[in-house]
């Protein structure tokens, strides 16, 4: 039934300027609408409504993720921009910060200003 429809994505923030800055200049995703309600990115072609609300309590797990060809370089960019690679205690990562999954695909994870958990996985 939804097999041709357009995905869109969702993420919330009560911090809407930090947010836009990390979205849009940090992360380089083009603000395609700002309304009292979302800030709209496109990422390759799907909408990223970042939804405006007065608080926010984020998930224990992935919001959203980026497939990368090149996940240590992809970090070192990020980490010069500013952003801290998360850790957890338990999953072995590297000094990057990269977790490698049992079939060998490469996963790391950062944070958005509200703690909404973003990662970035290399297959």
């Amino acid at each position: 039934m939804l097999t041709r429809a357009r995905l869109m994505a969702f993420a919330a923030t009560a911090k809407p300027d930090e947010a836009r800055r990390l979205y849009a200049e940090v992360l380089g995703l083009p603000l395609t609408e700002e309304s009292a309600f979302a800030l709209v990115f496109d990422v390759a072609g799907t909408m990223l409504r970042v939804q405006k609300v007065a608080a926010f309590v984020p998930a224990g797990h992935t919001a959203l993720g980026w497939q990368v060809d090149d996940i240590r370089g992809t970090i070192h960019k990020l980490v010069q921009r500013g952003i801290r690679m998360e850790r957890f205690d338990g999953l072995p990562q590297d000094e990057s910060g990269v977790w490698t999954t049992p079939d060998g695909a490469g996963v790391a994870w950062f944070k958005d200003p509200d703690g909404n958990i973003l990662s970035l996985t290399q297959f």
